[in-house]
């Protein structure tokens, strides 16, 4: 069963679209476009009731559209590492502004065994798939997973919600990958449970990421890549 908030609640994409109408005109640019361009694949998303690829897919593009930086910033961060370290920074922004801890809760809260299982899979870590392309470096990759996997516990027992948002969120960056870059069959079996559960967990947090940005209007927020121009 994918998560979804159901109509009514504060987080569901239809009611966030009209918080979003109502404060627009309060908004700086970067902000406004990031929050426009976020809910609008968050609805797609929401209308998406057969396809857990296309489902996962739209919601990143919305992820993506929430958190992506500037377009100096982006065009030197061409690495993976680089783009994991634009999300790194959104997600420690957001977190200074979570006063009541809502992503902590919804992540080990409402899905502690889907992020367990998520954690614990091999075919969505990265230096899994290095050592399996002969990258020099990562016939270790066991022990760090082992490495990764204490490390997340440490941050839960701390409640630094932004290490774990960004080590939850490197897992699902190669999913992203897979998928994105046609490592991976349409509706596959092999993946079935990784997409079930990354969708989930995009779908319930994508809106607290919004809704946290759309809040915090005084921050001073970069101007997205491809910004409208007249």
């Amino acid at each position: 069963m994918v998560y979804r908030y159901p109509l009514g609640n504060t987080l569901h994409p239809e009611a966030l679209k009209e918080k979003q109408r109502s404060l627009r005109d309060g908004f700086q640019k970067p902000l406004g476009l990031r929050v426009h361009r976020a809910l609008s694949w968050l609805r797609r998303a929401e209308a998406e009731d057969e396809d857990r690829d296309v489902r996962f897919i739209l919601l990143w593009i919305g992820f993506n559209a929430a958190y992506a930086g500037d377009v100096e910033a982006s065009a030197s961060s061409s690495a993976p590492e680089g783009e994991r370290g634009l999300f790194q920074t959104f997600f420690s922004t957001l977190v200074k502004f979570d006063a009541r801890h809502r992503v902590y809760d919804a992540v080990w809260q409402r899905f502690s065994q889907e992020i367990r299982l998520l954690l614990d899979n091999r075919y969505v870590y990265h230096p899994f798939w290095q050592h399996q392309n002969g990258v020099p470096g990562y016939a270790d990759w066991e022990q760090k997973l082992e490495r990764s996997q204490t490390a997340i516990k440490h941050a839960l027992r701390e409640h630094d919600t932004a290490r774990i948002l960004s080590i939850l969120f490197d897992r699902l960056y190669v999913l992203r990958n897979q998928l994105v870059h046609g490592g991976a069959t349409w509706n596959s079996d092999v993946n079935r449970d990784q997409v079930r559960d990354g969708a989930s967990l995009l779908g319930c947090l994508l809106p607290i990421f919004v809704d946290l940005m759309m809040d915090n209007p005084d921050h001073a927020w970069p101007m997205p890549n491809y910004p409208v121009v007249d």
